[in-house]
């Protein structure tokens, strides 16, 4: 998940074979270094607003029986995926897009799993770095600099390929796809939550919301479920199941959407001074119009389950 903005500005391993800106001017990332741009600008916001010093989940969270507050929902996200992939204790997983390691150091801790986190942003490898250090999980869990997209390792290294709202990251997300089924195992599986649009096309507002959301975020576009269902497909996967479990995410969207609100004032002041980056004002803007995007049916939260033959 992409963060609301705070009004503070910022900042290998041997693996298995296994602004003065209109809000309506931002404009989209243009290559790789805007994404680490962002992640580098908005990288304590994370640790402001969102996470605790023992929870480094980088995303939204998942609210049902077993969890009904903030911190419970973002661990509980990890537990519905865990519980989907049907994770093992020492099968290898492929963390794409690792973000801070929240979900790697969990896995390991919670399912005995051995993780592999990959992330293009060197901030994000040293805070998860620190973070495995603190865990004393070095055995069980590496992060490195890697691109989901074409990663370093051979065919058939990994049980499982997790991407926990990465995969929107990709510009054609059918190479994620692809990349995917090269490394895992025969019967391995891959589970991504992820943003996906209702449909191929809106009106105006639509577009407007959409654009200003995901090019806030660093993000040019996020696919349909028919096309996420057809890139698995053509990538050889079977098994694919897509999820949609807004109603379980939407508690967490809406507290980011209402911290947003609060902040928004103090953000444009901040960023008319130029105390606050593009990227960090972009961040704010795209924190309240994923919300907006949402109620208006614009796009759902889902979850991807897939399979290799095996």
């Amino acid at each position: 998940m992409r963060l609301l903005q705070s009004i503070i500005p910022i900042q290998q391993v041997k693996t298995p074979r296994a602004m003065n800106k209109p809000v309506e001017n931002i404009t989209p990332h243009k290559s790789l270094t805007d994404i680490i741009r962002y992640y580098d600008h908005t990288q304590s916001d994370y640790g402001l607003l969102w996470l605790d010093k023992n929870n480094r989940a980088v995303h939204f969270g998942y609210y049902d029986e077993n969890a009904k507050k903030h911190h419970d929902a973002l661990v509980n996200l990890n537990r519905v995926l865990a519980d989907i992939a049907e994770i093992e204790e020492n099968e290898t997983v492929l963390d794409a897009g690792c973000g801070q390691g929240g979900s790697s150091v969990w896995l390991a801790e919670n399912r005995g799993a051995k993780v592999i986190g990959i992330t293009p942003v060197k901030s994000q490898v040293a805070a998860a770095t620190r973070f495995i250090n603190k865990k004393e999980l070095t055995q069980k869990v590496q992060v490195e600099i890697g691109n989901y997209t074409q990663t370093r390792f051979e065919d058939n290294s990994f049980d499982v390929v997790w991407a926990c709202e990465s995969l929107c990251h990709a510009d054609e997300k059918d190479k994620f796809y692809r990349e995917a089924h090269r490394i895992l195992k025969p019967g391995g599986r891959l589970i991504a939550a992820e943003y996906i649009r209702s449909g191929d096309s809106y009106h105006e507002d639509g577009d407007t919301l959409l654009t200003q959301w995901l090019h806030g975020w660093s993000i040019n576009s996020i696919d349909s479920e028919e096309q996420h269902r057809r890139h698995a497909e053509q990538s050889g996967f079977q098994k694919i199941n897509i999820r949609d479990v807004t109603e379980n995410t939407e508690p967490s969207l809406r507290v980011l959407y209402r911290l947003s609100i609060i902040l928004k004032p103090l953000g444009y002041f901040l960023r008319f001074f130029r105390i606050r980056s593009e990227y960090q004002h972009g961040n704010l803007i795209g924190s309240l119009r994923q919300y907006q995007a949402l109620k208006k049916g614009y796009w759902f939260y889902g979850i991807i389950s897939a399979q290799k033959s095996g």
